[in-house]
């Protein structure tokens, strides 16, 4: 059965850091389309990063320069490595496969499914 696990989240202020982690269990994680989207409350879904089955890697003009999307193979693993972190990057963030044949750099739709999500607060 395939899933996903993320974790990594929590409270930083301002500037700050994260690194999120994204267990994959029953696919191999690398020859799918996989993304991170987050969900705040009051917000639409929004679509963060994704990279593709090559490595290629697509970003939501909020975080360009500050967020990035990368997969340890060996580990079947996604991560989205945040820095500069600002207030309204404040959500809960989800890894997501996205469904084969749908366009990778279309972020925030097209999902196969999703985990659990992890906690982000960023505090000023």
């Amino acid at each position: 059965q395939a899933r996903v696990v993320e974790s990594g989240g929590g409270s930083v202020q301002t500037g700050g850091s994260l690194r999120l982690s994204c267990a994959a269990s029953g696919f191999t994680l690398s020859t799918y389309c996989m993304e991170w989207f987050r969900l705040a409350p009051g917000k639409e879904l929004e679509g963060v990063a994704s990279i593709r089955d090559d490595g290629d890697t697509s970003y939501a003009e909020s975080v360009k320069g500050r967020f990035t999307i990368s997969r340890d193979n060996t580990k079947n693993t996604l991560y989205l490595q945040m820095s500069n972190l600002k207030p309204e990057d404040t959500a809960k963030y989800y890894c997501a496969r996205k469904m084969a044949g749908y366009d990778c750099d279309r972020l925030g739709s097209d999902f196969d499914f999703w985990g659990q999500g992890t906690q982000v607060t960023v505090s000023s």
